[in-house]
């Protein structure tokens, strides 16, 4: 029914990336963009260089761990080297994730995905100056899951689902709104969902998210459609200053969009294709989230939203007429 192997090694690195790669890293160098520049481009080569290199699975993994693991007890006293090294680890685990999920089942997503948001969202408020025990726990279950998967591994899918697959842009798209909203609420003063006693609310509709978007069939516009809709109302509660609508809102569609990133990425045959998406949709677009967040910019993306939106629904809107065209025909 599901691979705990699987599970150990997905909500290990997940929850990696969220509370030391991401925010850890970032609140430790003050948001300084010089600072932790060198982060992302180690992801970036990393993500990039690791599917083409001819090695087997197996090695990269256990060799990128270790270095993630050394580094871990350095933290939080890293050079800029160490960053480097620290982002082409985690990048280049990214698309060996996506390869390890491929053997998943839909509960394999589920409760990976659902620990990963629980605990990401539990130690949020942690001080990101003594997350250094939580990188080598984090890092060392990451170790014990892909070790015992190579010699376990499942040979299931979830793909029999015949889940869509969405092209690169909109992923992207996704993750961008996602990134600029999240970077913009973690340093707002006046509003943060997660410093303010929603975390059950916040654990529960991520766990709502995953649920949904396996379980709940929707068409492909459909899909598409209601995603921007959540962004939409996501922005509207965050302007408005409705911290318990947002904090139901943003972390469903978090959890929603993920899971649909998911399982359009694992439907990708080609390891160095998944490498090559996962550098727009893993560094660029969130890149890009945390620039409008230190710039002040996120004021614009509601005209971004608005677009996106009107070309959503006047899709679904000329869907909907062709379907009853053609059974008047």
């Amino acid at each position: 029914m599901f691979n705990i192997f699987i599970i150990l090694f997905v909500f290990a690195e997940l929850t990696f990336y969220l509370l030391i790669a991401q925010t850890g890293i970032v609140e430790v160098f003050h948001s300084d963009i010089f600072s932790i520049i060198y982060l992302p481009i180690g992801g970036v080569i990393g993500t990039y260089l690791i599917p083409q290199i001819k090695f087997s699975k197996h090695y990269k993994t256990f060799l990128l761990l270790i270095i993630q693991l050394i580094i871990s007890f350095m933290y939080p006293n890293l050079s800029a080297f160490i960053l480097f090294l620290l982002g082409f680890a985690v990048g280049g685990l990214s698309p060996i994730i996506i390869e390890t999920l491929k053997k998943a089942t839909l509960f394999d997503l589920l409760f990976a995905l659902g620990s990963a948001y629980t605990t990401g969202t539990l130690l949020f408020t942690s001080d990101p100056l003594h997350r250094g025990v939580l990188a080598i726990a984090l890092t060392s279950v990451a170790i014990l899951g892909a070790f015992f998967l190579q010699n376990h591994s499942k040979e299931k899918s979830f793909l029999h689902q015949n889940f869509y697959s969405y092209p690169l842009y909109l992923m992207v798209l996704w993750v961008f709104l996602d990134s600029s909203l999240f970077e913009t609420l973690s340093r707002d003063p006046m509003l943060s969902i997660w410093r303010d006693g929603y975390n059950i609310e916040i654990i529960l509709f991520h766990i709502f998210g995953v649920i949904s978007a396996l379980f709940i069939r929707l068409e492909y516009f459909q899909k598409s459609l209601f995603i921007i809709i959540l962004f939409s109302f996501s922005y509207l509660f965050y302007f408005t200053s409705e911290a318990l609508l947002l904090s139901l809102v943003y972390p469903f569609v978090i959890s929603y969009y993920n899971v649909v990133i998911l399982e359009s990425l694992v439907k990708i045959k080609s390891f160095k294709t998944i490498g090559i998406f996962m550098v727009f949709i893993g560094w660029g677009a969130s890149g890009g989230g945390l620039m409008v967040a230190l710039n002040n910019l996120i004021l614009f993306i509601p005209i971004l939203l608005s677009i996106v939106l009107i070309h959503n629904i006047s899709k679904e809107l000329n869907l909907t007429k062709g379907a009853l065209s053609w059974q008047k025909d």
